[in-house]
């Protein structure tokens, strides 16, 4: 049932195998954009803060800073999108960066512009995860934080990357388990550890105390693996999970994240874990993350789901118990404003003591601190001197390719492999995702530095000729062209199939109903 799941993402691994990604962008014309930053060295005013002295702990900052706030200010660091305080020099910062496997526009924290126009992207988890290569999984980590730094450097990116995704990939039918490392509980543990060290470590910046490269955030907590199956919906889903399997199953990648990885941050789910919601679950949050596995970061909520838990799952009466319910369970931040429109409100009614708002955004305070965003100007910091320069490098790039060759799973060779381009006089590329180029790159996807289809790659090398057998992914109908398919494979050599599904196949929020290629993909095959 397994290996049903993986052809897209061989196709995948093999257009990553073939591209000779090279960036021919516009950077030396473009201009550069200041970075955002807080303690502006050329503002005396600003010196005078406590939460400005370099000098001080990070928590004395942070802590000086919450005792200049009022509550309605508070409210606003409790959100994504962090609204700017003039008065303090502290301007707007979006928290939501992602990084599933480099640096990716989906999160409204980085861009891409003329200046870096695309960054290395790396096959996906599912297929970086079968190398069983742990110095390979920190290596793409150090890549991925490079490129995040040198484009915070210019402007286009933020320091809080919301990455790796480490749910145990338990149906392989969960339209998300392209961005995990699968079914193992030992290898997710050791890929979260991995990744994470390397999108994390400021080792090579020679900075100390505490401090982050990037900050990574191990997603999402907990027992999360449906998105939407038959109308079952990961919004009001609840994972009746006993405490062994937990322990067994779904805990461990987490427990590894915090402990063995350091991770600054663990996001908590949509669904609910026996009758909870897991951002509303003081057991899960403060109990386990903070007590038990000591967490020396901030954790957030999946993308509006404390709205969710109570317009969705009714688990609160009114939107006033909700914020406090979240906040006391140990939430620091909302990945939306449900807690910016409704905390005061809480607080007013004395559901919620403004001690507690400070304790959540104390944690987000400290973790600012250790990115370096209230050191003033980046550019004159540890990574300062990181740009354009260093995205899609030919080491960068080529760390892609060599992780594609490790991941690449090979399940039967009947004495046909490997090919030989010297002997090969005709190839026939067929598949409807032969010529694909997007579906390629898999999703939480950036701008590659350069899309190569598997039809261009094999072309480079062999003449080709080409048919896709479907017009498209699904493979239905009229769509099927078997029999010109047939003869371009009988008058070649040596026939490569490229088959599997795409994103309108299995994605975040559709689930698979099937395990078979898709379609009429299995006659063509």
């Amino acid at each position: 049932m397994a290996t049903a799941a993986r052809p897209p993402f061989l196709a995948m691994a093999a257009a990553a195998l073939l591209v000779a990604a090279w960036w021919g962008g516009n950077a030396g014309t473009a201009e550069a954009q200041a970075p955002v930053f807080a303690c502006d060295a050329s503002n005396a005013t600003l010196a005078a803060y406590g939460f400005c002295n370099r000098k001080a702990t990070a928590s004395a900052r942070a802590r000086d800073l919450v005792s200049r706030l009022t509550l309605a200010e508070k409210v606003g660091f409790l959100v994504n999108k962090q609204p700017a305080l003039g008065r303090l020099g502290i301007p707007a910062y979006e928290w939501w960066s992602e990084a599933l496997h480099g640096v990716s526009y989906v999160g409204p924290g980085t861009r891409f512009s003329p200046l870096v126009p695309g960054a290395t992207s790396f096959p996906q988890p599912i297929l970086t995860a079968a190398s069983f290569n742990a110095s390979l999984f920190r290596a793409i980590g150090e890549v991925v934080s490079t490129e995040a730094r040198a484009m915070h450097n210019v402007g286009l990116a933020g320091l809080t990357f919301w990455s790796p995704n480490i749910n145990i990939f338990r149906d392989p039918r969960w339209g998300r388990g392209q961005e995990t490392p699968g079914e193992d509980p030992l290898l997710t543990s050791k890929y979260a550890v991995g990744y994470v060290t390397g999108l994390q470590d400021a080792g090579a910046g020679g900075v100390t105390d505490g401090a982050l490269k990037v900050a990574a955030c191990c997603k999402h907590y907990t027992a999360y693996d449906v998105d939407n199956w038959k109308g079952v919906e990961r919004y009001t889903f609840d994972a009746k999970v006993s405490q062994q399997d937990l322990d067994d199953t779904f805990q461990p990648p987490f427990k590894s994240c915090v402990l063995d990885g350091n991770v600054a941050s663990v996001m908590c789910s949509y669904n609910k874990v026996n009758g909870k919601p897991t951002c509303a679950d003081k057991d899960l949050l403060e109990g386990v993350i903070r007590g038990d596995w000591k967490l020396n970061g901030y954790i957030v909520s999946d993308c509006d789901s404390v709205d969710v838990l109570y317009t969705q799952q009714h688990y609160t009466k009114t939107p006033e118990e909700a914020a406090a319910i979240t906040i006391k369970s140990g939430l620091d931040l909302n990945c939306g404003n449900f807690l910016a429109q409704h905390t005061v409100a809480a607080v007013q009614a004395g559901e919620l003591s403004e001690e507690d708002v400070d304790r959540a955004i104390t944690n987000n305070f400290i973790m600012l601190m250790r990115l370096g965003f209230f050191d003033g100007d980046p550019r004159q910091l540890a990574f300062g001197s990181l740009g354009p320069k260093d995205v899609c490098t030919s080491s960068n790039r080529e760390l892609a390719r060599e992780t594609a060759r490790q991941g690449i799973v090979l399940l039967k060779n009947s004495g046909a492999l490997p090919l030989s381009a010297k002997s090969i006089k005709s190839m026939a590329v067929i598949g409807p995702n032969a010529n694909a180029s997007f579906t390629m790159i898999g999703n939480y996807e950036g701008t590659p530095c350069k899309y190569t289809t598997p039809l261009q790659g094999l072309g480079a090398k062999v003449n080709t000729v080409y048919q896709p057998g479907c017009t498209n992914v699904g493979c239905s109908g009229n769509s099927l062209q078997l029999s010109t398919a047939v003869a371009a494979a009988a008058s070649a050599d040596v026939t490569v199939l490229v088959v599997g599904a795409d994103q309108s196949i299995e994605r975040e929020s559709l689930d698979r109903t099937s395990l078979l290629l898709p379609g009429q993909q299995t006659q063509l095959v």
